[in-house]
């Protein structure tokens, strides 16, 4: 009976290192923790910045310039009476401004609770009832509006809601309305008052006010956008050499009461007002919603609008111009977030890279021993391949899901090619730089130092180029500065690193000399 041979057990690599030196294993898992949330915070925090900046520029602009006004004048005279007033009940209108709010292209989206339909009159109306305010001697000019959700976005204090008495015709001569608080107060208006508005057969159309109403919020775009909707005001005459002003405000019609404004001479127009709604946009959807603005206002869009509404549709907003704002200041502050990005990225791999030598420089006689006894290259590089991806993989990983975590609202994938950066350049770097001064043979004991040390060639040819590299980005930082036209240039985002680095090099160059000077002098006392 024969014993079978049980070969030797083997420990792995990988745990035998893990085991022998933890702590270099820590510290480099912590510093590649740290460089990977740096390297994954900071597109993050650059892109939350931008997108909190749109949506405040959209936000905080006046929505007399943020709305979106669809506006079209009533059907023609060619048409039957009854289709003109089916086109300014508020059954078309609603049902209009639905399949509005659908048609709209990404990323454009309305905010429907803010936004608002109706038909209003686009010209004033002089009112000659005696017991109207006169500053100057001149009568006051209302506007006339039936708003939509009136009872939603005011108060009433002061008798009524007004009402419509059966249906609303171009042949009606009486409709009942409601005045906000100021106009109440500016005018003489309360509950009772009537105004007489001319029309195109002779007979006048009798508005009565039936109530007073308090906006609950008047900064909205339901109050903002017309200003005379909440409170009159003192206009020029413009027909008047001297500075002379009278009175201005609109009176707020009842529901389906737009059919009796066919009859006047204030010129009724349809409106649809699209507030925007920029709480799910992003930084990168800025130039797809400018270009979907301006093909609503004069393009693609505006036809399709047309086609839905009526033909002679139109859009007025100055969101583009917001836009244009918002874009200019980010293209101003590019380049010099792009130069503090180069330059911290610079650092940040600096300090890699000799994080890298010192550990390669600890296990250089360990290395050393297993080349001379016949190690590969290729094997020895694969084993701290391993041994250093253990360590940084996780270590990345967690410095991307912290980065993830504490900054919301921005794109992942710049994060994560941030983080990815950092492990492959650890993992990467540090065996090939390793393995390869174990490409020959070294003679034990020989001096490794800087004063000894003769650059190659190849070195030489390398700073000659990064010094070339380096002139010509101050000249051209120098021509061009940081500003707009500047940005996206890698030159002129690197040359404070390159700067940085030309003056390490030339330390480099220059520090032996001393030490070889001072050689000399004590190897003659010798």
């Amino acid at each position: 009976m024969t014993a079978t041979k049980i070969p030797a057990a083997c420990a792995p690599w990988v745990r035998t290192r893990l085991r022998t030196a933890p702590g270099v294993f820590v510290a480099l898992a912590l510093l590649v923790f740290l460089t990977a949330f740096l390297a994954a915070a900071f597109p993050r925090a650059v892109d939350a910045y931008e997108t909190k900046a749109l949506r405040h520029d959209i936000g905080s602009a006046s929505p007399a310039r943020s709305v979106l006004e669809v506006s079209t004048p009533p059907p023609s005279l060619g048409l039957p009476q009854e289709a003109r007033e089916r086109a300014l009940r508020g059954e078309f209108l609603a049902d209009s401004h639905r399949s509005l709010v659908k048609v709209l292209p990404e990323p454009v989206r309305a905010d429907v609770p803010e936004s608002s339909f109706g038909v209003h009159t686009t010209k004033p109306v002089v009112a000659d009832e005696p017991w109207l305010p006169r500053p100057y001697a001149l009568p006051p000019r209302f506007r006339y509006a039936v708003p939509s959700a009136l009872a939603e976005h005011g108060e009433l204090s002061a008798g009524r809601w007004p009402k419509t008495h059966g249906e609303v015709t171009l042949d009606s001569r009486e409709v009942e309305a409601a005045v906000s608080e100021e106009t109440a107060r500016e005018l003489g208006m309360k509950p009772g008052s009537t105004i007489e508005v001319p029309t195109q057969s002779g007979e006048p159309l009798t508005v009565r006010v039936t109530g007073v109403v308090t906006p609950l919020r008047p900064e909205s775009g339901y109050w903002s956008v017309d200003p005379l909707y909440r409170a009159p005001s003192l206009v020029p005459d413009p027909g008047s050499t001297d500075p002379v002003f009278y009175w201005a405000a609109t009176l707020l019609l009842a529901p389906d009461s737009g059919p009796a404004l066919l009859a006047t001479t204030g010129e009724p127009e349809l409106y649809w007002r699209l507030a925007p709604d920029a709480s799910g946009l992003t930084s990168t959807d800025a130039p797809a919603l400018r270009t979907a603005v301006t093909s609503l206002k004069s393009g693609p869009e505006l036809l399709k609008l047309r086609d839905l509404v009526s033909p002679t549709t139109t859009v007025s907003t100055q969101l583009d111009a917001v836009l244009d704002t918002y874009t200019s200041v980010r293209t101003a502050i590019s380049p010099v977030v792009t130069v503090a990005a180069v330059g911290i990225g610079a650092v940040a791999a600096v300090v890699l890279l000799m994080t890298g030598g010192l550990i390669g420089a600890r296990r250089h006689g360990e290395l050393a021993l297993l080349r001379s006894r016949g190690g590969s290259l290729a094997g020895i590089g694969g084993r701290l391949l391993a041994e250093t991806a253990v360590a940084v993989v996780p270590a990345a990983a967690l410095g991307l899901l912290a980065a993830v975590l504490l900054i919301g609202e921005a794109r992942w994938w710049p994060a994560a090619v941030g983080a990815a950066s950092v492990a492959a350049l650890v993992c990467l770097v540090l065996p090939l730089r390793t393995t390869l001064n174990h490409r020959r043979p070294l003679l034990h004991g020989a001096r490794d130092d800087v004063m000894d040390a003769r650059p190659s060639r190849r070195r030489t040819v390398v700073e000659l180029t990064l010094l070339v590299l380096a002139a010509g980005a101050v000249a051209a930082l120098r021509r061009r500065g940081t500003g707009a036209d500047s940005a996206g240039d890698p030159l002129i985002s690197a040359a404070p690193v390159l700067v940085g680095l030309i003056a390490a090099l030339v330390l480099v160059r220059l520090y032996p000399l001393p030490l070889r000077l001072a050689s000399r002098s004590v190897a003659r006392l010798r």
